[in-house]
């Protein structure tokens, strides 16, 4: 599915936060950028988390309907709306929301890693061109591209019609180079190239940690034991483990957008659970 139609005026936005209140940051632009999304996403995750609470209210009645009428599908059918309507509770109302935001969510990541493309709005053959000027290729290229002419401008002498100097996006975050994959080689961490590769754990360490305490704010207590909390604590790991391979495999700026997201992530569920599931204790181990 070509979701061009959603990245597109997300990338422009991303390139306005870039230009204006970020200073030509590519790093604050992002945090910028996805605490914006990421509100402008809340009340639809509220509604989604109100009707998920509904649904667990009537539990027991559509139960104890199971029950009575396990031998008759049509009057359990007839029940089973009786009581969706008398507590005008929507039984997809928990999905609608999570339907909408799903798109958006999965755009944003071809945003970060597509800055040619959306950020600058260079079309295919312009991107191509550069790709094959600097033999970089893949998926990620967009980024390794700026980011080989952010160290070698002189190389931009020639191909004005492709890409600017002033086009470049600034990747330098305190020190840290969002254009950069980073790299647990021990030879690059403590060798020559360590101020570039050194720093850029910071982001693999915060996004797990992020990660881990977001999915440990979702998955309910419980105390109880059997294949249900063993799936749980099995999700709880899940999560990090993945952000630690995306991590380690894509390039800074995609590891700081999910580990920000994360975070706002955090402060809402901290939000919903007070407020909105009613939970009086998260415990973080």
């Amino acid at each position: 599915m070509n979701l061009d139609f959603i990245a597109a005026p997300l990338g422009h936005f991303l390139k306005f936060v870039y230009d204006t209140v970020s200073f030509h940051n590519y790093g604050i632009a992002i945090i910028i950028f996805t605490i914006i999304i990421k509100l402008a996403l809340l009340p639809l995750t509220i509604k989604q988390y109100q009707s998920q609470g509904k649904m667990q209210q009537i539990q027991p009645m559509l139960k104890e309907a199971q029950t009575r009428y396990k031998n008759d599908k049509e009057k359990l059918n007839q029940e089973t709306m009786k009581i969706y309507s008398e507590n005008k509770v929507n039984p997809a109302g928990g999905c609608l929301p999570l339907l909408v935001q799903m798109p958006i969510l999965i755009t944003l990541y071809w945003v970060i890693i597509q800055p040619l493309k959306f950020m600058l709005g260079k079309n295919i053959d312009q991107v191509n061109k550069l790709s094959d000027i600097v033999n970089i290729k893949g998926y990620q290229r967009e980024i390794g591209i700026i980011n080989y002419f952010n160290q070698h401008v002189d190389k931009l002498k020639g191909i004005s019609d492709l890409l600017k100097r002033s086009e470049l996006v600034n990747f330098n975050f305190f020190g840290i180079n969002l254009g950069t994959v980073p790299n647990a080689d021990i030879k690059l961490l403590f060798g020559p190239q360590s101020g570039t590769y050194l720093p850029l754990l910071i982001i693999p360490i915060f996004a797990v940690i992020t990660t881990y305490i977001s999915a440990k704010l979702t998955i309910p207590k419980n105390t109880t034991q059997g294949p249900a909390n063993s799936m749980q604590n099995t999700m709880l790991y899940i999560g990090p483990v993945m952000t630690l391979f995306f991590s380690f495999s894509l390039p800074a700026g995609v590891g700081l957008y999910w580990a920000v997201g994360y975070v706002v992530q955090i402060f809402q569920q901290l939000y919903i659970n007070k407020n909105i599931l009613k939970k009086k204790e998260v415990v973080i181990k």
